[in-house]
């Protein structure tokens, strides 16, 4: 990640003293200029870092802000990049060129923020959700020992066997990838519906024109297939501390497959919650006695790990 950095601090999405928001860009490798962003407590250090991993087609700074600003309240200092093509970072919207692209950006930049001065001895943590859950899961296998522990929401971390295709449609779909990637050619049904419980947070996310809606594109199908299985295929080399939570009615990825990591993951500390009813947006598109239950769960875990160091 190039030190080169474009500064914008920006308190103007909220009003709350208790914490201090700021946005930055940073350029990567590939010469991408990517958003980030940071909420921490305005008056005293934190008790930890998080770093946010956002979902498919979604960004951090509005899809996340709940998350972000929950956790900053609870005493942590949370930080969220948009990856390439998402969000407000450069690149073609809703385009993943490469999958492990993504990784190394979150690494780099990421592994920068624990470096500096201030952050050097605090313990550090991944929170990813839906995609980002797979996100985390590769950047823990990166680095096995950085990591202090992770909260996986809804975590895109394996396929459901009736929804593997066929052998030879992978072929085909490797080969026209290469041909045509950025084609938005695979079909799929709104999502929104199906992820978000809260009508008003399901209108909030149509209106944020930072969250791509159009048909995923050829190759961003392909990559997000490749690291589901070759996710897949490592559930036993998962090692770090982790809390899974799950809607018991998501119809976006299957409770089963958060069962399957908590089973094979070879984690001397896993804890899986699993919310009868809820669906796959648990942190932000629930009901707000049930987004309260939900962060009341990770905070306590994230306090009792955070006690301990």
């Amino acid at each position: 990640m190039c030190t080169f950095k474009l500064s914008f601090p920006h308190n103007a999405q909220m009003a709350d003293v208790d914490i201090k928001y700021e946005e930055d860009y940073v350029l990567n490798a590939r010469g991408m200029t990517l958003f980030t962003c940071q909420w921490r407590p305005s008056n005293y250090e934190p008790k930890a870092l998080i770093f946010l991993c956002h979902g498919y087609a979604m960004e951090c700074s509005i899809s996340m802000r709940g998350t972000g600003t929950r956790l900053a309240h609870a005493g942590f200092a949370v930080h969220g990049m948009d990856y390439e093509g998402h969000g407000k970072s450069s690149g073609l919207q809703g385009y993943i060129a490469s999958f492990n692209d993504i990784v190394v950006d979150c690494s780099e930049y990421f592994a920068s923020v624990c470096e500096k001065v201030e952050y050097k001895k605090q313990r550090r943590f991944l929170l990813g959700e839906s995609m980002g859950g797979a996100v985390v899961l590769m950047l823990h296998r990166k680095e096995p020992t950085y990591w202090d522990g992770a909260i996986l929401v809804a975590p895109m971390c394996k396929i459901v066997e009736d929804m593997k295709p066929h052998p030879i449609v992978i072929s085909i779909l490797s080969k026209l990838s290469n041909v045509i990637p950025t084609w938005r050619i695979i079909p799929n049904e709104d999502i929104i519906d199906r992820a978000i419980k809260s009508e008003e947070w399901r209108e909030e996310v149509r209106n944020n024109h930072y969250c791509y809606k159009g048909k995923p594109r050829l190759k961003t199908g392909y990559e997000l297939f490749m690291a589901s299985l070759d996710i897949e295929n490592n559930l036993d080399k998962v090692t770090l501390p982790f809390i899974i939570v799950h809607g018991g009615g998501d119809a976006v990825t299957d409770p089963s497959v958060s069962e399957a990591l908590y089973t094979l993951a070879e984690s001397k500390d896993k804890t899986l919650k699993l919310y009868p009813g809820m669906c796959h947006a648990l942190t932000s598109g629930e009901p707000k006695e049930n987004i309260d239950i939900v962060f009341s769960d990770i905070i306590r875990w994230l306090n009792e790990r955070v006690s301990t160091s």
